[in-house]
């Protein structure tokens, strides 16, 4: 009986450490059960909260590129779509002092972005990340003209979301959980998701069901636009303020979180929660090696070091298989 019992516990453990989920998890665990011991300050739970709200912005951007992962596709302009959409805002609130109309015109600029990106992908088929790269350079440009490369202060007209629940839960948590709850629904439940899982698992297949692919593309892209639009609000009320160059480091930090999380360029596979605990395990890195007082260039290094690792380890079983 006990030995049946270690077999089935046995059985669980290598079930964990094969799925890529499981496995990530358990490296995030360990590492910070090991912070926890050199510093007791790690599981205090006004660290735990301010890691949630350092990847709040980054988390609800990670729920948009796994919409376009799984359909084949990937963007490197977001982080520049992101602050395009802040500065945006800013002259919003500078020539109105108009918040919703302000968040209004955030949001649209960023599906217009998304637009962009959508029918130049679809319309000539070139690789995403090159089109996304020039882009993201287009992007950046735009912010800089329209803010004239000045640190814009929105001097408090802008910091609705700096309100914390009971006093402890910033209010930003909330629309993390509610864009992952909105991006888990769409990709598991809805025609679309599922549609689009089916472009990014077989393109020629998906075209030849009578599926529209270049629609749904586009329709990726746009979401993707909006949920950048959506995050600029976000990391502009937080902060109380935008420059030209906010975004530069999120594209990147965005694209690794999802891979990490196990899903793949290939398109058609992953899953919301596994991208989840990849924006986990980078805010849990970055908040370690921050605790434990590790030089700043050095953070910088070693963040790229453990997510070569962590992308590896996550897909060792994609590996094995090829």
């Amino acid at each position: 009986m006990a030995e049946a019992r270690l077999q089935k516990a046995g059985k669980r453990v290598s079930g964990i450490v094969k799925d890529p989920r499981g496995l990530l998890f358990l490296i995030m665990v360990a590492i910070s059960l090991i912070t926890q011991c050199i510093n007791p300050r790690f599981f205090r739970i006004t660290n735990i909260i301010s890691i949630l709200q350092q990847v709040s912005v980054m988390g609800m951007m990670t729920m948009g590129m796994v919409l376009l992962l799984l359909t084949g596709l990937s963007d490197l302009s977001i982080g520049m779509s992101m602050t395009l959409c802040g500065v945006c805002i800013s002259q919003m609130i500078s020539a109105f002092d108009n918040v919703p109309l302000a968040i209004l015109v955030g949001v649209t600029v960023g599906a217009l972005c998304g637009l962009l990106n959508g029918v130049i992908v679809a319309k000539t088929r070139c690789l995403p990340l090159i089109v996304t790269i020039g882009t993201s350079n287009f992007f950046a440009g735009l912010a800089l003209v329209i803010s004239q490369g000045r640190f814009l202060n929105f001097r408090g007209k802008f910091n609705f979301l700096r309100t914390r629940i009971f006093g402890v839960i910033p209010l930003t948590l909330f629309f993390m959980l509610a864009m992952v709850l909105i991006m888990a629904f769409i990709v598991r439940r809805t025609r679309f998701g599922r549609r689009c899982v089916t472009v990014g698992s077989n393109e020629n297949a998906a075209y030849l069901a009578g599926i529209n692919v270049d629609f749904y593309k586009i329709m990726a892209y746009v979401i993707m636009g909006i949920i950048c639009g959506i995050s600029s609000v976000v990391f502009v009320s937080r902060l109380d303020s935008i420059v030209a160059d906010a975004g530069s480091s999120y594209s990147l930090n965005v694209l690794s979180a999802a891979i990490i999380g196990g899903v793949t360029f290939e398109g058609g596979r992953g899953t919301i929660l596994g991208a989840v605990i990849g924006v986990l395990f980078i805010g849990v890195i970055s908040n370690v090696m921050t605790i434990l007082n590790i030089n700043t260039y050095w953070q910088t290094a070693l963040e790229g070091v453990v997510v070569v690792v962590a992308v590896i380890a996550s897909n060792y079983s994609n590996i094995k298989r090829r």
